[in-house]
């Protein structure tokens, strides 16, 4: 049985290959989003297309047609290489997939660039103090005063606020309508007046998030997505891309290859723990799951080519998916280091600049952050597999 993609992908794959026996040593590692270095691999990687690649020329990226072989390889290639695939974060993942569905051509041209470019960072204002599982219940108002909305209120667990310089933030903006019915999607700049960014420090030890005040923050009213009253809708196509970034699996993939590496060097009592068959057997476990996690994800990425096929189910489960596993994986390489597995910080015993320990605490909070896994798997059942809804507890008085 002949599984090989065939001559025109397998040329393509030997490019990417060249591309990074050239440049991968420019690859930036442990570099801060808006470090020099960051930004020009970033520039690199869109004018060869290996990010960004679909997204059209005029709004600075690639402009390739969709290719999902050619994407898969792309992905392979640089986590086999262990090479930097590009930035992230809320602004690329969630909110510039969003905007080339439902922006305005002047949002577009304005916005997406600098975002996928890194020269413009983004955080997202969605959960309240009152408003966190139930995030339509939220109170942070925006009212029209002119041509200017005058913007209320309060967010919390606000990533990366205190870098950003712009916001997507859910407002209610019509108070009398049902609740579902009365929000907006809005952006503006975090500079503007009347802002206050309070960090919270979480168990990575890290202030990843923060508490957000707004008081009396005015911004033009053409600054919205979509209808006035609809964000609803927008706030949902943003929480699928949200989802799906969670539980990316090219990332996984490169976590993977580097929990093997460090079993072949890691030994108890003179043995690699690769040849360990409880640990192996372990791994194994790990190297199935990523498989199946990438398998889904050509699903995913499939469904959006061929618009009659239904993805929703596939969709559903990456987020559930990514974050336990990922887990998992951060875990099983901090017991495999044994008794260095617990140093943390500036500890001089900590291995890989402590990302094993950090990111198995900052994966454990993404099991409860961005929908809790319960809440996940009662979307999977109810949503996706049809089963009955969860009961709702009558209040009593």
């Amino acid at each position: 049985m002949d599984l090989s993609f065939g001559p025109e992908y397998e040329e393509f794959r030997e490019e990417v290959q060249t591309f990074l026996r050239e440049h991968g040593k420019d690859s930036p590692r442990n570099a801060a989003m808006r470090a020099p270095e960051s930004l020009a691999w970033q520039k690199l990687l869109i004018e060869n297309g290996y990010t960004a690649r679909t997204i059209p020329k005029e709004y600075g990226g690639f402009g390739a047609e969709p290719d999902i072989i050619k994407s898969r390889i792309i992905a392979e290639e640089f986590a086999d290489a262990r090479a930097n695939s590009g930035l992230g974060g809320q602004g690329i993942s969630m909110l510039v997939p969003t905007l080339l569905e439902m922006g305005t051509e002047a949002q577009k041209l304005e916005l997406v660039k600098p975002t996928i470019h890194g020269e413009m960072v983004w955080c997202q204002g969605y959960s309240e103090p009152g408003a966190g599982s139930d995030l339509a219940s939220l109170t942070t108002s925006a009212v029209l005063d002119g041509d200017e909305w005058v913007v209320n209120g309060q967010k919390i667990w606000t990533s990366t606020a205190q870098l950003a310089d712009w916001i997507f933030c859910l407002v209610r903006t019509e108070p009398d309508a049902p609740k579902h019915k009365g929000i907006s999607f809005l952006l503006f700049k975090m500079d503007t007046p009347g802002i206050e960014i309070r960090p919270l420090v979480d168990m990575t030890g890290v202030a990843n998030f923060n508490e957000t005040f707004f008081t009396d923050v005015r911004l033009p009213k053409n600054q919205i997505v979509g209808a006035r009253g609809e964000g609803w809708m927008v706030a949902n196509a943003i929480l699928g891309h949200e989802r799906d970034s969670l539980g990316n699996p090219n990332n996984t993939l490169m976590r993977l290859n580097a929990l093997i590496e460090l079993m072949k060097t890691e030994t108890v009592g003179g043995e690699r723990l690769i040849d360990n068959p409880i640990y192996r057997d372990r791994l194994m476990q790990i190297q199935g799951r990523v498989m199946a996690m990438r398998f889904n994800d050509l699903r995913v990425l499939s469904s959006r080519l061929n618009k009659g096929q239904d993805a929703g189910l596939a969709r559903m489960i990456v987020k559930l998916q990514g974050t336990e596993l990922r887990h998992d994986l951060e875990g099983m390489a901090i017991d495999i280091m044994g008794e260095v597995g617990l140093s943390y910080g500036d500890n001089p015993h900590t291995r890989s600049a402590g990302s094993w320990q950090s990111q198995y605490m900052y994966f454990l909070g993404l099991i409860i952050g961005g929908g809790t896994s319960q809440i996940q798997k009662n979307i999977i059942s109810e949503r996706g597999l049809d089963m009955p809804r969860e009961p709702k507890v009558e209040k009593v008085g």
